[in-house]
């Protein structure tokens, strides 16, 4: 069979944060992360990238050691470039006949993953984000350094963008049958569900962003099927502004005063593991519910399981037909 010309294929670009590989490679990811005035604003422009590099040096020994923990390194690129590979198959006989990788804040970067698709004669790409639930400060700004990169070519692409799907049923099921499966760890005794989604400086749930009611429309229609109801916590938070609350710690010692014994904690914002449920969730929360006389399971993270794999060709297909490409 011949091969389908590239120039009228859509390639897709799958958005993710990335993380440090090395542990020498946390420094600059933290200077990256730190250089995103979408995310935080340390004083005027101008001087965004002196604190931020201030900031990273200052904070990178403390980092380096969580990452030294799960392995000396995030997982997060890899898994990725792995659900990538996955989708590419699943999609294979459609007019995608490519999927890549694009990180925010490590490699590859925007710009080197256009140049390259260039190369290979694409003209069309669908930006779909690996964060169900829109945030400004996750999604937006994914989209909008892929767009100022696509700005900077020579001849740049048609870009259209899947930026949020807290409903997508294949997602759904797979996170539901996750918590089943979780909770099955518990030999017969059904555990307080605890769902923990990435925290967020309340600014911007006030300036509008829907990150938190995105993050409650997945879990009501989770629990739909689960029939097991949850709490929402937060975690990772850092700096001094006021961040969504509560966190996992003060969830969990409320948890201990009602005399709970079983959790199972659910990393509903993140489709991949890295450093917050490797490290996180499955040590720090983990010996602090131990701490507690609290049993504490972790559902398994989405990877590269089937079920996640088809939400994002469903997601994939229902947009090219939106589209009519």
């Amino acid at each position: 069979m011949q091969k389908k010309d590239s120039s009228k294929n859509i390639a897709v670009v799958l958005l993710n944060m990335g993380g440090p590989e090395r542990l020498e490679d946390v420094e600059p990811f933290l200077f990256n992360l730190f250089s995103d005035r979408l995310i935080i604003r340390l004083g005027p422009a101008f001087m965004q990238k002196t604190i931020a590099r201030f900031i990273s040096r200052r904070r990178a020994p403390k980092s380096s050691k969580a990452y030294a923990k799960i392995g000396g390194g995030s997982p997060l690129g890899k898994i990725t470039g792995d659900q990538a590979t996955a989708l590419e198959k699943k999609l294979a006989g459609s007019d995608v006949s490519r999927v890549a990788v694009c990180m925010r804040y490590w490699h590859p970067r925007a710009e080197k993953t256009l140049v390259q698709l260039q190369r290979e004669g694409f003209k069309r790409i669908i930006a779909l984000s690996l964060y169900p639930h829109y945030s400004i400060a996750t999604t937006g700004s994914s989209v909008s350094d892929l767009l100022e990169a696509n700005k900077s070519l020579s001849s740049p692409f048609e870009i259209e963008t899947i930026e949020s799907w807290p409903l997508q049923p294949e997602y759904i099921n797979a996170l539901a049958t996750n918590i089943i499966k979780g909770s099955e760890l518990f030999a017969g005794e059904e555990p307080q569900v605890v769902y923990s989604a990435h925290s967020l400086p309340v600014k911007f749930i006030e300036e509008g962003d829907p990150y938190v009611e995105h993050l409650k429309q997945t879990i009501q229609a989770v629990e739909s099927q689960t029939a097991m109801p949850g709490i929402l916590c937060y975690q990772s938070r850092s700096g001094p502004v006021e961040w969504l609350s509560p966190s996992p710690p003060e969830i969990l010692e409320q948890l201990s005063r009602d005399d709970c014994k079983n959790v199972l904690m659910v990393p509903i914002s993140f489709v991949s593991d890295h450093v917050e449920t490797l490290y996180e969730i499955d040590m720090l929360y983990s010996e602090m519910a131990r701490g507690l006389g609290i049993r504490m399971e972790r559902a398994a993270s989405l990877n590269c399981i089937p079920g996640f794999i088809d939400s994002l060709k469903e997601l994939v297909m229902k947009k090219i037909k939106e589209l009519e490409w």
